[in-house]
């Protein structure tokens, strides 16, 4: 947000989620996809689809509860494509300010409660600063000194959930893939993502 009113910020959000929705494949994964967006930007404390719900529809919770869990866990759209539309709508607004000078590459613990989201364990948490129940995604960056744009993601699967067949199926977790020894391990990515203008790394 930049100070504008919030006329003008509902208005640019709209434009934006509505440019994301032409990788969707389907017109009516659309509106569940902005109500998605929209439950990451409201105030409230857990960021999962049955809250979400709740702020966005009031008035119709169940309905629009199922229409999220669908489109988080079931709607085939491309994260590699929604990745590159978010840049290709992005990395101008960061590059008006300074050319990108830097890739960062760097893993981001988010701590859970239960243990049925896909990689959870317990492991080093960043967030928390120890050991303890979570997840854990490593993040490939274009950045200059005024911000930075992830171009590429990935959920680390630990070595307990690459072994449990039950839990990768119940999960849907493709057999193609696997346990890595560390986290910190997309700098092959990095290179494939190869930018002329980008002279260094930062861990």
């Amino acid at each position: 947000m930049d100070g504008g009113s919030s006329e003008g910020s509902e208005a640019r959000f709209a434009a934006y989620v509505e440019a994301l929705g032409a990788v969707l494949g389907h017109a009516d994964r659309r509106q569940p996809m902005h109500d998605y967006c929209l439950g990451l930007l409201m105030p409230i404390e857990r960021k999962s689809v049955e809250p979400m719900a709740a702020v966005t529809a009031p008035a119709q919770v169940a309905a629009k509860h199922q229409s999220l869990l669908h489109f988080v866990g079931n709607a085939p759209w491309s994260d590699a494509a929604m990745l590159a539309k978010v840049g290709e709508l992005v990395l101008p607004a960061v590059e008006r300010r300074a050319p990108v000078e830097a890739w960062i590459i760097d893993d981001t613990g988010f701590p859970k409660k239960g243990r049925h989201s896909v990689g959870v364990t317990r492991q080093y948490c960043g967030q928390l600063g120890k050991q303890d129940n979570c997840q854990v995604a490593v993040t490939l960056s274009l950045a200059n000194h005024d911000a930075s744009l992830p171009i590429a993601y990935r959920l680390y699967l630990p070595e307990d959930w690459a072994k449990d067949q039950a839990r990768r199926d119940k999960a849907k977790i493709p057999e193609t893939i696997a346990s890595r020894a560390s986290p910190r391990s997309p700098l092959s990515r990095s290179r494939r993502s190869g930018r002329p203008d980008c002279h260094r790394v930062w861990c």
